[in-house]
């Protein structure tokens, strides 16, 4: 079993959406996130910001760090009809994971308030 966990500062996030707008939204998030979080949300920054958290803490649990072996757009954060927060991997970053770790499974929480969001990862 792995752990990962990650803390992002909102206003970090907040910032980089701002000042990039949609390449850094389309480098970071896959449409189905960047949709979640602009519909309509009062707190879409903490939801980017949780979802980032979530990446790198997917990354840390797999022990790569962002990079060749995890891409931020491959790892996506999804929510079931209850609201559960679910990983979604594709490209290279499921290969690796499937390669790496057979038959594992991934869990994840999130967190947040106006200024933080935290997010951690098992997989086992």
């Amino acid at each position: 079993m792995k752990i990962g966990t990650d803390i992002v500062e909102v206003s970090r996030v907040k910032s980089a959406v701002e000042r990039t707008g949609r390449p850094f939204l389309e480098r970071v998030y896959t449409n189905v996130e960047i949709d979640y979080c602009e519909r309509g949300m009062k707190r879409k920054y903490e939801s980017y910001a949780a979802r980032f958290a979530a990446k790198e803490a997917f990354s840390k649990a797999i022990g790569t760090g962002i990079g060749e072996y995890a891409h931020l757009n491959e790892i996506e954060v999804l929510n079931l009809e209850n609201g559960k927060p679910v990983l979604r991997l594709s490209g290279e970053t499921l290969e690796y994971f499937e390669k790496t770790f057979p038959g594992a499974s991934i869990d994840v929480s999130l967190s947040h308030t106006s200024k933080l969001a935290i997010a951690t990862v098992i997989v086992g």
